[in-house]
């Protein structure tokens, strides 16, 4: 006979663990993508969900790197093109492509299209340097990254206006 499993001892080891994981402070906060060959660093607080690229319907008189719009289980995202927003070429719309969803906090249905997603990283250990006013790093094999400010991106006049 199989030994039973008691929910309630579960869900507490469960959380008994993801708590000793978090007092731990080796918790990984940054995923790593890719946009026009760089890469770049966003904080998973900044990011609701990573989804292969949707169905998109285009939008008339939208500037180039709107890419259009993306329903989402029933809620339309804004779907911006971020290597034709920085203005570095455009996304090849292939399988490695996925988009990122704009945390709720935000309070924005926008999606980031990017090339690919690269996985979790840590930062906290990779040399830095400062490059244009921003923070650079190098991971471990040298390989540059920046951190993109999905705040900021939010507040650009730029980014909220989608006509031409």
């Amino acid at each position: 006979m199989s030994k039973r499993l008691n929910l309630r001892e579960f869900q507490q080891n469960l959380i008994d663990r993801l708590q000793a994981k978090d007092l731990s402070g080796e918790r990984v906060t940054t995923l790593g993508v890719q946009i026009a060959g760089r890469n770049w660093l966003v904080d998973m607080v900044d990011i609701a969900e990573v989804l292969p690229l949707p169905r998109l319907t285009r939008v008339p008189l939208t500037k180039p790197w709107f890419r259009g719009v993306a329903n989402v289980r029933g809620n339309l995202y804004s779907v911006v093109d971020m290597a034709t927003y920085g203005h570095s070429g455009a996304a090849s719309g292939d399988v490695n492509n996925r988009v990122l969803l704009v945390a709720e906090r935000y309070a924005f249905n926008a999606a980031l299209l990017v090339d690919r997603v690269l996985g979790l990283r840590d930062a906290r250990r990779w040399r830095q340097n400062e490059v244009d006013g921003q923070v650079e790093y190098h991971d471990e094999q040298g390989a540059p990254w920046r951190r993109l400010d999905v705040s900021g991106l939010l507040e650009q006049a730029e980014f909220l206006q989608i006509g031409v």
